[in-house]
């Protein structure tokens, strides 16, 4: 199997190429900024580009897909039937349960909503080792929010990766949509969000201001990004996961 990835400035995105092998058929997974790496491997191997999957629709990660469509016109652009509408250049869906064959590759689509509301995780295998691609539900050390456009809920999101991803052998590489890879079990062990679902750490209940309404601190965790998470619960009851830097607490 090849993989390759690119990361984009700013955002920190990753562009993920994996393909079965020289002469052999790959795919793009998502298309921030920075593919020409990519590109120049597709032609460099003499790789047939089969499409395009997206996670999900946010700009950060469909950015350059013009950019690829023109190098590799024609080349599919497959998306979530609930974000199909969502980017222009979309020609058909990604059906979870419906497996990808892209030459010697099998790609399996778990629908991990939260982070939004079509947001996929793609398992690929090649029938010696799978590889796991989380989109923006679950990084390293961290986990999606679920404040951005098209979110669902912070319910959605802590049973697509308690209930669908880290069931998975804990083996399994993860590669997130943003900075650096990690494993299944990296994450059973030492994410803090996912510890304190485990039920190995306890919840905070420090009093914050979380956008500007009262609220309660239940976790300050890691970001991708160098910066902060917060898992923070409102007056009745409900979570929700929100930028740390929306989060206040008394000094």
């Amino acid at each position: 199997m090849i993989l390759e990835r690119t990361m984009s400035d700013g955002f920190l995105t990753n562009t993920y190429l994996v393909a079965d092998g020289p002469d052999g058929s790959a795919v793009l997974i998502d298309a921030g900024g920075g593919l020409e790496p990519l590109l120049e491997t597709i032609e460099r191997e003499r790789l047939t580009l089969v499409s395009v999957l997206l996670t999900h629709h946010h700009g950060d990660h469909v950015s350059d897909l013009d950019t690829v469509l023109a190098r590799f016109p024609g080349t599919p652009v497959l998306i979530h039937a609930n974000e199909r509408a969502l980017v222009s250049q979309a020609t058909g869906e990604i059906v979870p349960g419906e497996p990808i064959s892209v030459g010697g590759l099998r790609i399996d689509a778990l629908h991990t909503p939260g982070h939004t509301s079509g947001m996929v995780s793609l398992l690929v295998s090649d029938g010696s080792e799978q590889i796991l691609f989380t989109g923006d539900t679950l990084f390293k050390g961290s986990v999606g929010g679920v404040r951005g456009p098209d979110h669902t809920s912070y319910a959605d999101i802590k049973s697509s990766i308690m209930d669908t991803l880290l069931t998975l052998p804990p083996e399994t590489p993860i590669h997130p949509g943003h900075t650096e890879p990690t494993t299944v079990g990296a994450e059973l062990e030492s994410n803090r969000f996912v510890r304190v679902w485990r039920g190995l750490d306890p919840e905070g209940s420090q009093p914050c201001t979380a956008l500007g309404e009262p609220a309660t601190l239940v976790l300050l965790g890691d970001d991708y990004d160098g910066g902060h998470k917060a898992w923070i619960r409102w007056p009745d009851g409900s979570d929700d996961i929100v930028p740390g830097s929306r989060v206040e607490t008394a000094s």
